[in-house]
């Protein structure tokens, strides 16, 4: 027979394991989109054109839900795109509207770091003493 320690272990790692497994996503329904294709060019930024070089995932809607983000990152979709994509099919998993989760990217900044050196004529410096 095993010890208590043996069993501490050995065994418990594998007994939970064993006894729980990862939980498979569902396929949702198409609720007015009918392909892939239209689903990307719903969620906008152009993520049609991204995975354009995954054609086989995007011809059936059941392959398209179980696409990954290493299967994307594969095809040579970029991290923001990856994750916005992902992250709109958990929304959309998930019972939402296209139309209340996708979005435009944000604006690219204009001014970088913490603001201009020189304001109104005058050149700013730290407040803290010297």
């Amino acid at each position: 027979m095993f010890s208590v320690r043996a069993y501490e272990k050995l065994l418990r790692p594998l007994a939970r394991s064993l006894s729980s497994s990862a939980v498979t996503r569902p396929i949702p329904p198409k609720r007015g989109i009918e392909s892939p294709e239209a689903f990307l060019k719903a969620i906008g930024r152009s993520s049609d054109s991204k995975l354009s070089s995954l054609s086989e995932s995007l011809s059936e809607w059941s392959n398209f839900w179980k696409l990954g983000g290493l299967e994307m990152k594969k095809a040579g979709v970029p991290v923001k795109d990856r994750r916005y994509i992902l992250w709109s099919m958990e929304k959309y998993r998930l019972g939402w509207a296209i139309k209340d989760f996708a979005h435009e990217p944000k604006p690219k900044k204009k001014i970088r770091g913490r603001g201009p050196s020189v304001q109104f004529g005058k050149r700013i410096r730290s407040r803290r003493d010297r």
